[in-house]
């Protein structure tokens, strides 16, 4: 029987290619998404990955909502945590509400996602969490202290949770994207994205491939040994 994995902001960008990279992989896949229903349902119908609504930020949702998804397709194996949002601001023009959005899906969405699943993970002694985190989380970034610190916070569950997860047959990592050529990059003005491409020694933005193709190895039983660990994926942007 294949293994399950749960892929949140699933339908969309580097998400979507994750979860096509999992089926093709031979998992059975379940997307999550937080509003696109359009976009969902032509996920969906594209790919034959079923797709199920519900908002990360909201713990009970999200305990609601991976009940649903094992009832319909069994005991979730492997947790790939990569539903974020940005609410860019300089910090001193930064809102109340800009900082507590960015928190409450980023941040607390990693543990409304993973804390469902870890009994059942610990139980069967095998489970793969995966946190889509961020280069801007590594170095910082402009306008960007909620999304950086939330970013840089997943680092900190992924390693801690590697700590207490390893004597189960757990393991946690992260890998770190740069900049990807998602919809969202794509529409910057071209002007801009030429200059970020000149900070990337490589000299391109990475494809959501590249990405779903570290998480699939963080995923296999081939990566077993491999705990508390980060893939930068930048193209030589930044070391840590």
């Amino acid at each position: 029987m294949a293994r399950v994995a749960l892929v949140t902001g699933g339908s969309r960008g580097i998400g979507a290619a994750i979860s096509k990279a999992l089926k093709d992989a031979g998992y059975s896949v379940a997307a999550t998404y937080a509003g696109n229903d359009e976009a969902a349902a032509k996920f969906t119908e594209e790919t034959g990955i079923k797709t199920y609504k519900w908002n990360v930020a909201d713990y009970d949702e999200s305990a609601a909502g991976i009940a649903k998804v094992e009832e319909d397709l069994g005991p979730v194996d492997i947790v790939v945590a990569n539903a974020g949002i940005t609410r860019d601001a300089p910090f001193h023009k930064m809102s109340k509400e800009q900082w507590h959005q960015v928190i409450d899906t980023n941040l607390t969405g990693v543990f409304n996602t993973v804390h469902p699943v870890w009994p059942g993970m610990r139980e069967r002694k095998f489970g793969r969490v995966i946190v889509i985190s961020s280069v801007n989380g590594q170095k910082g970034q402009f306008a960007q202290v909620n999304y950086a610190a939330t970013k840089a916070g997943d680092l900190g569950i992924v390693k801690s949770l590697a700590q207490e997860g390893a004597r189960a047959g757990i393991t946690a990592n992260a890998v770190c994207p740069g900049y990807i050529a998602t919809e969202m990059v794509m529409a910057i003005p071209e002007k801009v994205r030429e200059s970020i491409i000149a900070q990337i020694p490589a000299g391109r933005l990475g494809e959501p491939e590249e990405i779903a193709r570290c998480v699939v190895f963080l995923a296999s039983d081939d990566s077993g040994f491999i705990n508390g660990s980060t893939i930068s994926a930048n193209g030589a942007q930044f070391f840590v």
